[in-house]
This record gives structure tokens, C-alpha cells and sequence, in this order.
């Protein structure tokens, strides 16, 4: 054998399950289906840890917010996803956004030049027989493939709809029209700047008859199979929230509170009033030539989001790297087919990692893939798995995944404090806080006392 753990799929998941286990000295065959000859429905480019939705890991704020704790719980870990992520940083106030094309050169540059990771373009269509495996293939597993996982599970996978918001050229925005600014204010974190986000305003009139537009406008038809998949909560597109109700949107995406319009600046008001409702682009990269329309994942037709998000103020004149799209995802119904150390209960060498477990989220996905790499390291050096604290944000996601949750409601999420083991006896004001001062605390902890394979 040339390898010691052969892991399938080069996403965030796999790109970080074999970093863990390389830098362990571990000989990892990584094995990609993008430059072989194939891709995905959601996929533009050949190169591993490819952001598809978004370019945003979401808050950075290790104090008050799960995700960025758990940033912050992978930065202890020496993350390769944290770390290319620092490097290919963009200003998003207190959120981390990366430049995608920066961030996935950096991820694959970096397996690339390991001595234990050997990158494979190839297609796997089945289940290894044998062998320590960490299957990471993502939400858009290759029909064959699929199929076997369905095979060995003996569960029918679940699906749901995922949604990817345009990309619009940042000299084709009016910027008489908009201005920049973060929501109240607030300054980015690393840069200690304030305006991450560009601003478009909207009168009561125009978010109506945008509204309307985004009521009549052409759709996606799904096909017989698809009709009653569901989506998921946290992207959902945004013609299905508007259909909630007229007002749904201005307390969404669209929402203007803590956004002062320049333009509408008085002697009352010197800083400028609140609009009815904002459309809010985030940077996409390091040069700022690409902005990312901030909750805009649709599944309207191109030539109805083209129509009818230049109908949006400063957007009149807009020209899109990327419009909207829509694919299917699958996942596993993890609390039922997985032990509590991501292995395939009646497969054992067989492990599983990143969103196709049912996790949700850039973070979380890579997260999960650290995780199985660091089990995956411990049993190949034949120690037993500790694993981390259910009060960390990596206990409580990994928790959720292979066995907290109700395996007939089993549906994606993202890392949130209602997976942490409540605290009582907290103000509801202090409770953030309090969660993320014990969640340290117990990690550090751990990393010190848990059998892990060192690095």
C-alpha cells in the first residue's frame, strides 16, 4: 500500500482531514473528482476547498457568537482552513470572508507541497471494501457514488435545495446612489476600519415593487423528484422568504436598521436616516473588484435576476460575475449510520466528514473534516479517542451529528449555542459570554490532557 488512509473528496472537509493526518506524518491519497474529467452542477473550477455559496465564514467574534468560537477552537487545532483563510482575508466588518480564488490556490498549494499527501484526480464510484477511508464528498456526491453510500447505510439519503447568491462588478455600482457602511458602525476587527459593506437604499414604493417582482418573476421548474425536497432554513432563497409575507424581507437580508442613508442627512438627523429596506453587497476579494449581494441566493431564472435586480437603486447599470443558482444537496441521516467517532456503523474502516454528515456551513463542514482526521490519526497510531468536551463548539457540533439529534426530524445546521449543555443560572444578557468563557476553558483542557497524536 502506498498510503496509509485514503480520503475521498477535496473540499474543505477532506482538504482538512488531510492536513491533520499529514502533519502526523500519516501518507494520505487524496482523491478529487474535479480535473478528472468531471464536476458538479455548483462547482466553476478544478481546485480543492472551491467556495461555491459565499465567501463568508461568518463572525469572527469568539466572545459572543458560536461559529467564530469554533474559529477559534480550529485556530488551537492549527487548521489549514483558518489558516489559508487568514491568508486570503478580505475586509467583512466582524465577519471573516476570504478571496476564493486566493483561499482555494492557498488550501491546494499547501497539500500540494506536503510529502505525505499525494493528490489524485479520480472519480470514485463505490465504497472502498477495505481499508481506513474518510469519505468528505460533500452535499454534491456523485451520483455512483451515492448510490453505494445508499447501498452500505441501508437509509435512504435526504436532500434539500441550497442556493447561491450573484456576484456583482464593483465598477458597475452606482456609488451616487449607494454609500458604504457597516451596520451601526460597527469596525472590522483586523483592519479597525469602518464601511465593509456596500449599500443600496430602497423607498417604501420601490421594495413593493421589488417584492412584487420577485413574486412574478421566472423560476427554476424542479423536476417530479424534487418537488417536495426541503430547504434549508439558513439559505433559504430569497423569492421563498419574500412569499412569507410582504414585510419578511426587511427583517432579513434587506433589513435597514443601523444603516444611515448619506442623502437623507438634516439638522435632526446629521448622520442620515434609515432607509425602508437596504440591499447590502459584501467584498468578494483581495482587489474589491467583486461584491457578493449579501442573502440573494435565488433560483430565479437568469434573465429574470438580471431584469429584476437592476431594478435595485445603484444597481441600474450592474454587470454580474456570477448571477443566482440553485443545486441539490445530500445527506446522510448521521445519528442513525454513525457511531460517535464518524464511523459507518456497519463499516467501520469507513469514516465520514464535512457537510454530507448533515452538518451546514464553510465552518462547520471543515470542522468536522479536522475532527475525523484527528480520530482517523489516533486510531491508526492505535490510541484510544477522548473526545472533545460537549460544553466546545466541536463537542456540541460533533454531539448533534452522531447521535443528539432526532434521527425522523434530521435536517443540516450550523453550529449555534442551542447545541451547548444550557447554563441556568446566567443572565440572559451574559449568556454568550458565559457559554464561550466555559467552552475555552473545558477545549483547553482537553488539548492538554486528551491522547491526541501530536503533530
Amino acid at each position: 500500500m502506498t498510503h496509509d488512509i485514503h480520503i475521498i473528496g477535496g473540499g474543505l472537509a477532506g482538504s482538512e482531514a488531510a492536513w491533520q493526518l499529514a502533519q502526523r506524518g500519516y501518507r494520505v491519497r487524496l482523491s478529487e473528482m474535479r480535473g478528472s474529467g468531471d464536476t458538479t452542477p455548483a462547482h466553476h473550477t478544478e481546485g480543492l476547498a472551491e467556495l461555491v455559496c459565499s465567501n463568508s465564514f461568518r463572525s469572527d467574534d469568539d466572545e459572543k457568537n458560536a461559529v467564530g468560537l469554533l474559529h477559534h477552537e480550529m485556530r488551537r487545532l492549527d487548521s489549514l482552513i483558518m489558516r489559508a483563510g487568514e491568508t486570503a482575508r478580505v475586509p467583512a466588518g466582524s465577519a471573516m470572508a476570504v478571496d476564493r480564488n486566493a483561499f482555494s490556490v492557498e488550501v491546494e498549494r499547501t497539500l500540494a507541497a506536503h510529502p505525505n499527501v499525494t493528490i489524485v484526480r479520480e472519480r470514485i464510484d463505490a465504497l472502498p471494501a477495505d481499508g481506513p477511508t474518510i469519505v468528505a464528498t460533500g452535499p454534491l456526491t456523485a451520483q455512483s457514488l451515492a448510490q453505494s453510500i445508499v447501498a452500505a447505510t441501508g437509509q435512504d439519503r435526504l436532500a434539500f435545495f441550497d442556493a447561491i447568491a450573484p456576484i456583482v462588478h464593483r465598477e458597475s455600482i452606482d456609488m451616487d446612489i449607494c454609500w458604504i457602511q457597516s451596520r451601526w458602525n460597527k469596525r472590522n476587527s483586523a483592519s479597525n476600519e469602518e464601511g465593509d459593506y456596500i449599500n443600496c437604499p430602497m423607498t417604501k414604493d420601490e421594495y413593493l415593487a421589488f417584492h412584487q417582482g420577485l413574486m412574478d418573476g421566472e423560476k427554476t421548474e424542479f423536476r417530479e423528484w424534487e418537488k417536495d425536497t426541503p430547504y434549508f432554513e439558513g439559505c433559504m432563497p430569497i423569492e421563498v422568504m419574500a412569499s412569507r409575507g410582504v414585510d419578511t424581507l426587511r427583517y432579513g437580508p434587506m433589513k435597514p436598521v443601523g444603516l444611515d442613508d448619506p442623502r437623507t442627512a438634516c439638522p435632526e438627523f446629521p448622520q442620515g436616516r434609515w432607509p425602508y429596506a437596504v440591499v447590502q453587497l459584501r467584498q468578494d476579494n483581495k482587489l474589491g473588484t467583486l461584491w457578493n449581494m449579501v442573502g440573494f441566493q435565488t433560483k430565479l431564472k437568469y434573465g429574470a435576476q438580471i431584469e429584476l435586480f437592476r431594478t435595485i437603486p445603484g444597481l441600474q447599470n450592474a454587470e454580474f460575475a456570477r448571477l443566482g443558482g440553485l443545486h441539490r444537496n445530500t445527506f446522510l441521516n448521521s445519528p442513525l449510520v454513525l457511531d460517535r467517532e464518524l464511523r459507518l456503523r456497519n463499516a467501520s474502516h469507513i469514516r465520514f466528514a464535512g457537510q454530507v454528515t448533515g452538518c451546514e456551513g464553510y465552518v462547520e463542514s471543515a470542522a468536522i473534516g479536522l475532527m475525523a482526521g484527528l480520530m482517523a490519526a489516533n486510531e491508526l497510531a492505535g490510541r484510544d479517542w477522548q473526545g472533545p468536551p460537549r460544553t466546545s463548539a466541536f463537542g456540541a457540533l460533533l454531539s448533534h451529528i452522531t447521535g443528539d439529534a432526532e434521527a425522523e426530524t434530521y435536517q443540516p445546521m450550523n453550529v449555534n449555542f442551542g447545541l451547548f449543555p444550557p447554563l441556568h443560572d446566567v443572565k440572559k444578557k451574559q449568556r454568550k459570554e458565559a457559554y464561550t468563557s466555559r467552552a475555552k476553558s473545558d477545549f483547553g483542557a482537553w488539548i492538554e490532557q486528551a491522547m491526541l497524536v501530536p503533530a
